[in-house]
């Protein structure tokens, strides 16, 4: 089966006062239909600059210099402005990382919604609205014709991001990402979150790809991950082979900073990774990691590793992992 969405050598960039940075640098990923990928990493490591360059939303002072993004084999880098706003909400769909800076504080939650569908199905405005309604339901909003009346400040944290999920599924996406969809929430409303986009991930045979930096949340709800790293994919495979048999040190620092119920390994206290992610001003040659890598050798210094498959299926950015040498 071909994939919905292949990636391939993407390279954004953005222009700024102190120099040009790559936000996301060389950056090769598939997605099967129906597939929900989690994309895992630290504040920084490029992960919504990865999902705003495939729903060309990048800020003005980026730009995309390389590579290409295929989307049911129509590469979406070269569609016009025109083109690719009509594949955008409609076909590819986005839940953002905080519902009060996306959503417009003036108008009625129900307006926001119908609008959305107004615009890609050429509805008129009261069939639009009682769709926008139904899709309130459709997210587990109670009383939602009240509801669609509402302004976003009315709403809860949890609600106003079910409002988001209701706009981004208004035209029933082949592709949903979702950017941290649960990011300040408490962990009952989280779950609930993560059920509903799982649920109507099944219901519509729709794509996902989750953003967040919490691989417990990737072992609950995705089948594939990708760990992210200054811009770098430095590890893919499926979730149960990551968790089972991490490769890069980066990885294995994750995983050994879950609390024992998300992870393999029992422990009395939870491990860090030492340092930070570096800044992509003054990157260094050589692996991007190394300064808080424990395993770190002089080629590490010297050359930045390829993802490289070290096994079938799974596919790793480290010097000593490809060297077959045990990180332990």
């Amino acid at each position: 089966m071909p994939p919905l969405l292949e990636i391939k050598e993407l390279i954004t960039v953005f222009d700024t006062n102190r120099g040009r940075i790559k936000a996301v640098d060389g950056v090769s990923l598939s997605l099967q239909p129906g597939e929900t990928l989690g994309i895992v990493g630290e504040s920084g490591c490029g992960k919504t600059m990865l999902a705003l360059s495939i729903m060309r939303l990048i800020p003005a002072n980026g730009s995309i210099i390389n590579g290409s993004i295929f989307f049911q084999g129509q590469d979406l880098l070269k569609l016009s402005a025109e083109e690719i706003r009509s594949k955008r909400g409609n076909e590819i769909a986005m839940v953002f990382q905080e519902p009060m800076t996306s959503l417009n504080p003036v108008i009625r939650i129900g307006e926001q919604i119908a609008e959305a569908i107004r615009l890609h199905q050429n509805l008129p405005a009261k069939q639009a609205l009682a769709l926008s309604i139904e899709q309130l339901r459709e997210v587990g909003i109670p009383d939602p014709e009240r509801r669609a009346q509402d302004y976003p400040h009315q709403l809860s944290g949890g609600m106003r991001q079910r409002v988001m999920v209701a706009m981004a599924m208004s035209c029933h996406p082949r592709l949903l990402l979702a950017d941290e969809p649960t990011t300040a929430l408490d962990v009952t409303i989280q779950a609930q979150i993560l059920d509903l986009i799982s649920d109507l991930k099944e219901k519509n045979n729709m794509a996902v790809i989750l953003i967040t930096h919490d691989l417990g949340i990737v072992a609950q709800t995705a089948e594939n991950v990708a760990v992210m790293y200054a811009g770098k994919i430095v590890e893919n495979s499926q979730v149960n082979e990551i968790f089972a048999n991490p490769l890069h040190p980066y990885t294995k620092g994750l995983i050994a900073s879950l609390p024992a119920s998300c992870s393999n390994d029992r422990q009395e206290h939870l491990e860090t990774i030492p340092g930070s992610v570096p800044s992509l001003y003054n990157l260094a040659a050589g692996c991007s990691f190394r300064e808080r890598c424990s395993w770190a050798e002089t080629l590490c210094a010297e050359q930045d590793p390829e993802l490289r498959e070290i096994k079938s299926g799974h596919f790793v950015a480290c010097w000593i992992a490809q060297q077959t040498k045990k990180l332990n």
